[in-house]
């Protein structure tokens, strides 16, 4: 819940400028995600969010820049860790996940620009992945399989 919620605090801060808390707060409930303030400081602390100014003299939070992409890195450690298998069926890739994970796998499956994915479905720990054809559907599986590690499956 913690990564899925944190993932999604980056997702929302990349999209839009978030001047404080309780927008962040707002958007995130607007997402599904109900917070409080106390447990939003502690993801904003944990994530190590800035402040950036804007011309008008507002501020609005920002991602650490040093280097690397958070979120990138965040949603790379869900997908590797999340997965338990990954199967095609006809255009559909069936992405089975540790139990509450299947969100999380699937913001990374959508952020992932090295798969011919349309778009996903998550339940709790299932992911519909959609690709246009069953070619790219068994290509993009067995790419995901090698990224995780269970190519050999």
């Amino acid at each position: 819940m913690k990564n899925e919620r944190q993932i999604k605090i980056l997702e929302i801060i990349k999209k839009e400028n978030i001047y404080t808390q309780k927008m962040l707060e707002k958007r995130l409930e607007e997402n599904g995600v109900y917070v409080t303030q106390a447990t939003l400081s502690r993801d904003i602390r944990a994530l190590n969010l800035k402040k950036r100014g804007e011309n008008e003299g507002r501020f609005y939070y920002v991602a650490p820049e040093d280097g690397t992409d958070e979120l990138d890195k965040r949603l790379e450690r869900v997908f590797k860790n999340g997965i338990v298998s990954v199967e095609s069926a006809e255009n559909i890739i069936v992405i089975k996940t540790l139990n509450g994970m299947a969100m999380a796998v699937a913001a990374a499956v959508d952020n992932n620009k090295n798969y011919d994915i349309m778009g996903t479905i998550a339940g709790d720990d299932t992911v519909f992945a959609v690709s246009k054809t069953k070619e790219m559907a068994v290509k993009t599986a067995k790419k995901m399989k090698r990224d995780i590690g269970k190519d050999h499956a």
